[in-house]
């Protein structure tokens, strides 16, 4: 039998029935209206039922009424829950990124990115969804370079990841400046709990875990979900 992870025992998907660990699914409750609520933060009260971490198996569930005959009670399934979680889920990964800013980890502004890249002291880029592609270019070339000057110097070329799920819109909101293009973070938990949320709605997304599988400091900050108090 496989271990628990620190954060609870292991649960099985609604659709696939493959037993995974919480931070690997979503949990799903009935409200008090009778109207299914995702709990991101899985602190609702109540009978939960719990989905893979996948836009598509959400949507599978929902397909199959599969959420009903878990709870094994009438609930009443949005038909636009897959949206209403992404929503959810990016908006967790701004408020998060705000709480970044606070803590005085985000830079803004190409040319301070740049030079906190090449100073190696970057531990993300976050990069406008819509921004033009030529930003995207030279901010790549300079990740680039401070990869070929660590490997120049004996040391191990370490990934720098690009978050790339805000749009410019977003950025201004989070950040408190207008005109965000290019942004980055410096190391510290706050940063890491942007990155938490970020690998996350990736997955979701995109049904990969491609963005989770890398060997990262834990995210020991509070989730800021739809149900935060």
């Amino acid at each position: 039998m496989k271990a628990a992870r620190q954060d609870g025992p292991e649960r099985s998907c609604v659709v696939t029935r493959t037993v995974k660990a919480p931070d690997d699914l979503i949990r799903f409750v009935a409200g008090p209206d009778g109207t299914l609520v995702p709990d991101l933060r899985r602190k609702l009260p109540g009978r939960g039922v719990w989905a893979s971490l996948s836009r598509k198996t959400v949507a599978e569930a929902i397909r199959r009424k599969a959420f009903e005959r878990s709870l094994k009670a009438k609930v009443a399934v949005p038909p636009d829950l897959p949206e209403v979680i992404d929503a959810l889920m990016l908006r967790d990964a701004l408020q998060a990124l705000s709480m970044a800013n606070k803590a005085g980890l985000v830079t803004a502004g190409f040319a301070k990115v740049e030079a906190l890249i090449e100073s190696g002291r970057c531990r993300a880029v976050i990069a406008a969804s819509d921004g033009a592609e030529d930003g995207r270019r030279k901010i790549g070339q300079a990740i680039r370079r401070i990869g070929v000057a660590r490997e120049a110097e004996g040391l191990k070329a370490r990934e720098l990841p690009v978050v790339a799920i805000f749009t410019a819109a977003d950025l201004e909101l989070a950040l408190g400046r207008a005109h965000v293009i290019h942004a980055a973070l410096a190391p510290g938990p706050a940063a890491e709990g942007v990155l938490s949320r970020w690998r996350r709605l990736v997955r979701y997304r995109t049904d990969d875990t491609a963005a989770s599988d890398q060997n990262e400091p834990e995210d020991t900050t509070e989730p800021a979900g739809p149900n935060a108090e």
